[in-house]
């Protein structure tokens, strides 16, 4: 069976340039035999962690009701996984930061859900550079997530893009997101 990718958009925007990204990589992955299971941030209610630990105690199981009752599953069975954001003040988007505290319930004691799993992201700024933007920040704190977590860190694609379809249009730097699915296969 072909290894499943689920591909994180965390952007509130539809036509957003980092879901641009996100989508070449997608492109990428499938044309070098993947699957991919899209998870749309916008579309899900998703509340805050509430630090109860109740997961840790459970096998798991989030005591919140909400959108990540979706979610879980797919990020269990998924074997590769590809961060999509816009930087908002200097780091990923406020989104994406809630569902990464709600994936605490994966990492439990007994079983780390997302270990051996492979790590990768998509990132979108205005400003004019990686490090300028804060790009460098979402980049390090993802690193260290996959760190921490024991995934498997597999790069990024960025790219600066103003206008809200700018990415999308950019065909160079869509190919090299591309590049970075297939990568992810092999």
């Amino acid at each position: 069976m072909s290894k499943l990718a689920a591909i994180i958009l965390s952007s509130p925007r539809k036509g957003s340039n980092s879901n641009a990204l996100a989508r070449a990589v997608a492109e990428g992955l499938v044309k070098a035999g993947g699957r991919v299971e899209f998870i749309d941030l916008a579309g899900l209610d998703i509340k805050p962690c509430l630090a109860c630990g109740n997961c840790q105690s459970n096998g798991g199981r989030c005591s919140q009701v909400d959108g990540m009752r979706t979610a879980y599953p797919k990020l269990r069975e998924a074997s590769i996984l590809v961060l999509a954001t816009p930087v908002y003040m200097f780091n990923m988007s406020a989104q994406l930061k809630t569902f990464l505290d709600r994936c605490y319930a994966l990492l439990c004691p007994e079983d780390n859900a997302v270990a051996g799993k492979t790590l990768a992201a998509a990132i979108s700024y205005g400003a004019d550079d990686l490090e300028s933007s804060g790009a460098g920040n979402v980049v390090k704190s993802l690193q260290d997530l996959g760190r921490h977590t024991q995934m498997s860190w597999a790069g990024f694609i960025h790219g600066r893009g103003l206008d809200r379809d700018a990415l999308a249009q950019n065909g160079p730097l869509l190919e090299q997101a591309r590049a970075l699915g297939a990568k992810l296969i092999g």
